[in-house]
């Protein structure tokens, strides 16, 4: 007799086409219900959500005071033409930009429905109001997969695009990696100096007078969860101050409190032009993202047509959604939370996984954000599995591990993302850190056997 959840499995396979995968043999479970950091299966099992679905449900799934608004909203207006005004969306234009970080200049919000629509729409803007054309990201970045969000990416996803890709003018550049540094140092002092200079000698490479913008992720998101080393950021808002060049900080995964603060800029001390976000403005719950200008790139737009424009620009199913999102990470400080309570616990169980385990390279992160990333020698580093390649390896048996054991977390190549709900107990992070050790513990048996 075929249970519920094989059912499902095989009508989700015969008619839906699952993201970034080979679609054969996909047999994962079937998600019915959410609840806190747990996510249940239509079988009735529960798996710990370790890195908050995608880096988005940062208030854990089925928060009652979010769903109140939901509904309240859905009672009385599902859609609002975006070239009219509408009450919800001033009312989370007005909490985001006080979230924002320019004080009493104060800036204004273009909403998008994605991260990647944000960022293309963040390029649009820094050319209109500079005149120029050119735009420089990082190789290992992601910043979306739509057809100009691609463009700007830099790791493997963009190859998909090329060799005709949309949006011209893109040029990539190295940004620091202190445990695998392009500049050939393990000093994060030099690395942050020689990243400094390359970033400065590509500007100038590329005519300063033509790059209109540099977008880069504050903390490298789903390519590794790289922190950069100390000044790193601040050395590029001195080297787009130099030259008039706009700013952007790419903050889908990093923004409201996954660092330890409303937005990775505000951790790092370094104020951007421009940010973009989504993800954690609704905790996932319902789509949405957008561009927070600073005001004197926003009163460009005064007297010109602003360059963007979608359907759902600022839906107000999603504007209800984001404001609840944002009082409720207020009312319990969960910023704080991230940087003070998480982060040092969840550091320092990782840290004991590390240190029990030879396989295990590296952890690094900041607030809610960690990364694991494993190798096959620690003295060379040399990555467990290569990244980009075309193999996993025994990657697979990690993922195995943490499932069989009732949690779930995603990962690329050598990497482990850990990034748990903003409310996560400390009694819950002891247990998703002992799943982890245990997943891991696993992984390096059956790297051992297969290297015979």
């Amino acid at each position: 007799m075929i249970v519920a959840g094989d059912a499902l499995t095989s009508k989700h396979a015969r008619y839906v086409l699952t993201p970034w995968m080979a679609q054969g043999n996909l047999k994962p479970p079937v998600i019915v219900r959410g609840e806190g950091i747990y996510l249940y299966d239509a079988d009735g099992n529960r798996y710990a959500d370790l890195t908050s679905g995608l880096i988005a449900v940062n208030l854990g799934h089925g928060h009652p005071a979010v769903r109140a608004a939901m509904h309240e909203q859905v009672d009385r207006l599902c859609f609002s033409p975006p070239s009219w005004f509408n009450d919800a969306r001033a009312e989370l234009g007005e909490a985001l930009v006080r979230l924002a970080p320019w004080g009493d200049e104060g800036g204004r919000v273009f909403f998008s429905t994605s991260g990647a629509a944000a960022n293309e729409d963040a390029i649009k803007f820094a050319r209109a109001v500079t005149g120029r054309s050119k735009v420089l990201t990082g190789y290992r970045s992601f910043h979306g997969s739509g057809a100009g969000s691609a463009t700007l990416t830099g790791e493997n996803r963009r190859w998909y695009n090329e060799p005709n890709n949309v949006m011209p003018g893109v040029v990539h550049f190295w940004a620091p990696y202190p445990y695998r540094s392009p500049f050939f140092t393990q000093d994060p002092a030099e690395e942050t100096r020689r990243a400094l200079q390359h970033a400065a000698d590509t500007v100038a490479a590329e005519n300063p007078d033509h790059v209109a913008a540099i977008l880069i992720e504050p903390v490298i998101g789903s390519n590794g969860v790289i922190v950069f080393p100390p000044g790193y950021l601040a050395g590029l808002r001195v080297l787009c101050d130099a030259h008039g060049i706009v700013l952007i900080f790419d903050e889908v995964m990093t923004g409201f409190g996954r660092t330890g603060a409303a937005f990775g800029g505000e951790r790092f001390g370094v104020v951007p032009d421009m940010l973009t976000f989504a993800k954690g403005v609704t905790s996932g719950y319902v789509p949405l993202g957008g561009v927070l200008l600073r005001e004197k790139y926003a009163r460009a737009f005064d007297e010109k047509p602003l360059p963007a424009g979608h359907t759902y620009s600022g839906h107000p199913l999603a504007m209800a959604t984001g404001i609840a999102t944002l009082q409720a990470y207020r009312d319990a400080g969960l910023y704080e939370r991230a940087a003070d309570g998480i982060e040092p616990r969840l550091r320092a169980g990782l840290e004991r996984v590390r240190d029990k385990h030879e396989i295990v390279g590296e952890v690094r992160g900041v607030g809610a954000f960690f990364a694991l990333e494993f190798v096959s020698d620690r003295a060379t580093r040399e990555p467990l599995v290569p990244w980009q390649g075309k193999s996993l390896g025994v990657m697979p048996t990690l993922f195995a591990g943490l499932k069989k054991r009732g949690a779930y977390a995603f990962g690329r190549y050598n990497v482990l993302h850990v990034a748990p709900p903003l409310i996560i107990t400390d009694e819950q992070i002891d247990e998703a850190v002992a799943t982890i050790d245990a997943a891991v513990g696993e992984l390096e048996e059956a790297y051992a056997t297969a290297r015979g």
